[in-house]
């Protein structure tokens, strides 16, 4: 039996149970010598039951003095009493529902032939703090042979607990491991790693690792199995990306940029206020980018209210007056149209056509869209997935934008390269990524940064507060003329009850508010309802916004003084940063109000944190902590940071080293083609171009 045979064939599988399996997305072997657990329950003998607290966890070992059945109305008692090592009696019970009438199967049968009279056996269970006044009564959950040899693998240890589906037990999936872990194939199994980095680092042994990563002999040799196991997760993840940056470098463009100010004069006077410093230095290195013979792949990332669009909006300018088209992808229908709209205005009055294409537009605006895009008619597209559908043809595409990196995943991303064989790339985030990740797993991007906002801003005043409290300065805000967001969350059932809870909300705030003018805005609008209803807001003919989080990016009304959040504890830490991100753009004081209902430890930690701090860089990384990197950088669909062992916080000191080995690796070995890298390579191709097409190895 080798690592890539198939999990049936493992003893005690078989076709029926392989199915369980393909739930866990365990295929092989291999796959599931590589299902590490979720925790470990610290199994080993420790104190007697009555110093345990009563939801801790018992274990003990004991020889059998006697046993009972206690029939009761709806359930069967099985009792066993056992001395444990130190002379002391403990009662250990059992429940079964009772059966019906004339069922032959004795539900206790088990459980008599593990507690022969003066056997030893291993108990875990719970304290029953149920009459009992010594604290020698236990609920047992599970009972072990003393004299089995697979006991070791359940109790008297660290023991490995996994996420498992229904139909499945640890105690079933323990055996599995520890069959799969003696196949001869392990024990023979090359290394992968470059040996000069396992020696360099002080590396286990891979089957080492595997063996101690299930079965830790103490919380030392977990910790060195966890390590290893995840240095090699970041080290292949690193050099795929290090393969990609060197392959993207060698990309040669056949089209060239020329900066003629023929649109971006007039647009930078038309724009009514002076760039940053932070901007202008962030433009020059987009030109610079695009002015090169190679494509561009940069990361442009800066704060709520920064300026990136303004930036994003000057490099397709520097297209157009090259006769060439760009693209601009936003996550939401919401957001697309809030920049279309910006666009419409700002570029008024040059020679610029922008268009806009969402899963909304009509079909016939949509046809006439498509044509006037095939023939270079259109020079600026602005829009959500609608933008890479097959059927939308450029004429000269050579600049794409992403709007908000994390909201997409590999495969689009890779998907709007394929609109054209050259392309150069533009992604923005407000979600800003400490500069050693952004490197790491978005390792063919250059980073810029934003890292000043705008000057005239004020700063915003955030707080948790009562609906009352909160309404009370929306009031008093709305009476001084300014205008207010109340936000109401998504209801992860459906948009469409999520608009049906907001708009019953709307009704009853129409009665909080009277004598104001208020509107409502939720994903389930038409395109035209929705740009009617900012339009609205915009010109200050409405006073209070009521929405779900489709404001969450982009939405500009310098205005708008107060944000409240209701139910912010369901708000993710980016999602509460990027409203509060809607106010504050203009003069005046502005106000961010969360409203929390009962809030869970996380949840309050959000909170806390929203209202301890302004800074976007810290509010990023907080959430990564809690969130996990792949659901932010929006990578969690391709499981390109799905890291099973590794945790890019916790482990920053062996992800420096996979990034410094990485370099040092290629230095070497660029293409990876010595005889002793080829196990790597063929790692690395199995990972990152079978997958997910990241490098190409060929």
């Amino acid at each position: 039996m080798t690592a890539s045979t198939q999990i049936q064939y493992l003893k005690g599988i078989g076709p029926a149970k392989a199915k369980l399996f393909d739930r866990l997305e365990i295929a092989t072997v291999e796959d599931l010598l590589h299902y590490y657990p979720r925790t470990y329950q610290d199994r080993r003998l420790g104190a007697p039951p009555n110093e345990y607290n009563s939801d801790a966890l018992v274990v003990f070992k004991g020889r059998v003095l006697r046993t009972q059945e206690i029939p009761a109305r709806s359930v069967l008692i099985f009792k066993a009493f056992l001395e444990d090592e130190r002379g002391r009696q403990i009662e250990c019970t059992w429940f079964k529902k009772r059966m019906y009438r004339g069922f032959r199967f004795d539900p206790f049968g088990q459980l008599k032939k593990d507690f022969c009279m003066n056997s030893e056996v291993w108990v875990i269970g719970r304290r029953d703090d149920k009459n009992n006044f010594f604290g020698n009564k236990v609920t047992a959950e599970e009972q072990y042979p003393a004299d089995d040899v697979l006991t070791q693998l359940h109790a008297g240890r660290l023991t490995p607990v996994y996420a498992l589906t229904e139909g499945l037990t640890n105690k079933q999936f323990r055996l599995f491991v520890h069959e799969a872990l003696q196949t001869e194939s392990l024990a023979r199994e090359p290394e992968i790693l470059p040996s000069f980095l396992i020696s360099k680092r002080k590396l286990l042994s891979a089957p080492q690792a595997l063996k101690s990563i299930h079965f830790p002999n103490s919380l030392a040799e977990l910790e060195s199995a966890r390590r290893r196991l995840a240095y090699e997760e970041f080290l292949l993840l690193a050099t795929a990306w290090g393969i990609k940056r060197t392959q993207t470098k060698i990309l040669a463009k056949d089209y060239a940029y020329e900066i003629k100010k023929t649109l971006l004069t007039p647009f930078r006077e038309n724009l009514g206020f002076y760039f940053t410093n932070s901007q202008k230095k962030v433009i020059n290195e987009i030109f610079k980018d695009l002015c090169s013979p190679r494509p561009m792949n940069r990361l442009l990332q800066g704060d709520v209210g920064s300026g990136k669009t303004v930036v994003a909006l000057c490099a397709m300018l520097l297209a157009v007056e090259n006769g060439y088209q760009a693209a601009l992808m936003a996550p939401t229908e919401i957001l697309a149209e809030q920049h279309f709209l910006t666009f419409k205005r700002i570029l008024k009055g040059l020679k610029v056509n922008v268009a806009v294409l969402t899963s909304s537009t009509k079909a016939a605006a949509k046809k006439k869209i498509l044509k006037e895009l095939s023939e270079g008619k259109i020079n600026i597209l602005v829009g959500t997935h609608s933008v890479i559908q097959d059927d939308v043809k450029f004429s000269n595409l050579r600049l794409a934008v992403i709007d908000e990196q994390h909201r997409f995943g590999v495969k689009q991303r890779s998907k709007l390269k394929e609109k054209t064989s050259k392309l150069d790339l533009l992604t923005m985030t407000a979600t800003p990524i400490p500069r050693t990740l952004a490197l790491a797993f978005y390792g063919d991007l250059e980073v810029s940064t934003l890292s000043e906002l705008p000057p005239g801003r004020q700063p915003i005043q955030t707080e948790a507060a009562t609906s009352k409290l909160a309404y009370d300065r929306v009031r008093m805000e709305v009476q001084k003329g300014r205008q207010a967001y109340i936000v109401f969350p998504l209801i992860e059932e459906s948009e469409k009850v999520s608009a049906k809870a907001v708009t019953e909300e709307f009704e009853k705030l129409k009665g909080v508010f009277p004598g104001f003018r208020l509107a409502i805005l939720h994903g389930q609008m038409s395109q035209s309802e929705k740009e009617a209803v900012m339009a609205d807001f915009a010109a200050h003919k409405t006073d209070i916004l009521v929405a779900t989080p489709v404001i969450e990016v982009g939405i500009d009304v310098k205005n708008a003084t107060v944000m409240v959040i209701e139910n912010a504890e369901r708000f993710g830490l980016a999602s509460l940063h990027q409203l509060r991100g809607r106010v504050g753009r203009g003069e005046h004081e502005s106000y961010c109000i969360l409203v929390s209902q009962r809030a869970g430890s996380v949840a309050k930690e959000r909170v806390d944190i929203i209202c301890a701090t302004r800074d976007g860089f810290k509010i990023g990384e907080r959430d990564m902590q809690l969130r996990g990197p792949g659901e932010i950088l929006g990578t969690r669909q391709s499981g390109e940071l799905e890291f099973k062992a590794g945790d890019i916080f916790k482990d920053r000191d062996i992800l420096y080293w996979a990034i410094e080995d990485r370099d040092e690796l290629l230095a070497q070995d660029p293409g990876l083609l010595k005889p002793e890298h080829a196990l790597f390579r063929r790692k690395l191709a199995e990972l990152y171009e079978k997958n997910w097409h990241l490098i190409d190895l060929s």
